[in-house]
């Protein structure tokens, strides 16, 4: 098989489980805006209109086509960047979303950076110091960060630094482009409230994935022949060990969404989440599925480029990629080498 073949294959086999996943997500999204009960066409014009106007209006929002024909419609320009428009406001779903959207994104970097930082640096010094005060200690902290919700996180960090020292302000937000350190002040605790439960399972599966490699063989012989700790660390020990630990990662980015509905409420940020919600009291189908649509789409990306690092930098996933392409090749030899 040659080369080229084998690396299309391997990205079809990245792209299609999500994208499978993204058509059912899709299509189980419409379907429950579709099964609501709700009509649009009669919420908008209200108690006073006609029978006839309501048909209009629904014939003017596609409602009165079947149901695939209306799923097909929606997904077909939602792939164009079109989300419908709202019911209430007329205003575009794709506008309303696009200014919303920067305040989740940036807070998500930020968090996902917060918790690689802080979780894989206390990872690798627990793994560093087996057994020592430290590792106890990131034990200690990570256990009992796994078990306290996002919210207590968030209101201990406003109790602490908005309240007590008055270091940095409980809410509200300011775009990154309007003014950078700004935007950081604002940022900050929320992107730590998010970020805490993740650094603390990626510091307990990178320190106990990093000292079983520190134990390999390749580990010792790299320092028998006078490698020095750093680079044996970082450019073999830790390249085995960070697979489980980019699994976490990739697993604790639907979290981070999930989190982000609570603290948008809770540092007042006006985010998709708060959109949803706003949308969900006055029931907005176009708006909500938008704001649903949007979010499938951001985690299963995430999870691309996290399956993606993954086999670039992890030597097992490298083998286990070119062990497929190989095996064809084996059967078609009757299994020699």
């Amino acid at each position: 098989m040659s080369p080229i073949v084998g690396s299309l294959r391997a990205i079809v086999r990245l792209v299609s489980v999500p994208v499978t996943v993204f058509l059912i997500a899709t299509f189980a999204t419409y379907a429950l805006g579709a099964a609501g009960g709700a009509n649009p066409a009669a919420t908008v014009l209200g108690q006073d209109a006609t029978p006839g106007q309501i048909a209009q209006l629904n014939h003017q929002f596609g409602l009165d086509k079947p149901f695939l024909v209306q799923y097909f419609d929606w997904l077909g320009h939602a792939l164009t960047g079109n989300l419908g428009v709202s019911y209430f406001t007329s205003i575009p779903v794709a506008t309303s979303i696009s200014q919303a959207f920067p305040v989740d994104l940036s807070l998500a970097i930020l968090a996902l950076a917060f918790a690689v930082v802080l979780g894989g640096g206390a990872g690798i010094l627990a793994a560093l110091r087996q057994g020592g005060w430290f590792d106890r200690a990131v034990s200690a902290v990570c256990s009992g960060l796994a078990t306290v919700p996002p919210f207590l996180v968030g209101i201990t960090l406003i109790v602490v630094f908005a309240v007590f020292f008055r270091l940095l302000p409980s809410g509200g937000y300011v775009p990154f482009t309007q003014n950078p350190g700004q935007w950081l002040r604002f940022a900050l605790l929320p992107s730590l409230a998010l970020s805490a439960e993740g650094a603390a399972a990626i510091a307990r599966q990178l320190r106990t994935s990093l000292v079983g490699a520190l134990q390999e063989n390749y580990v010792l012989g790299a320092a028998a022949r006078g490698l020095s700790v750093r680079r044996t660390l970082f450019r073999h020990a830790l390249r085995n060990a960070a697979g489980p630990a980019l699994t976490v990662l990739g697993v604790q980015i639907p979290l981070l969404i999930g989190g982000a509905v609570v603290a948008e409420k809770m540092f007042a940020l006006p985010g998709v989440a708060q959109l949803a919600l706003q949308a969900g009291t006055e029931r907005d189908v176009p708006v909500i599925q938008g704001a649903l649509l949007v979010t499938i789409a951001v985690v299963l990306v995430s999870n691309i480029v996290v399956n993606a690092v993954l086999l670039r930098i992890t030597p097992q996933a490298a083998r286990g990629t070119r062990s497929a392409r190989r095996r064809p090749m084996l059967q078609a030899t009757g299994g020699a080498a």
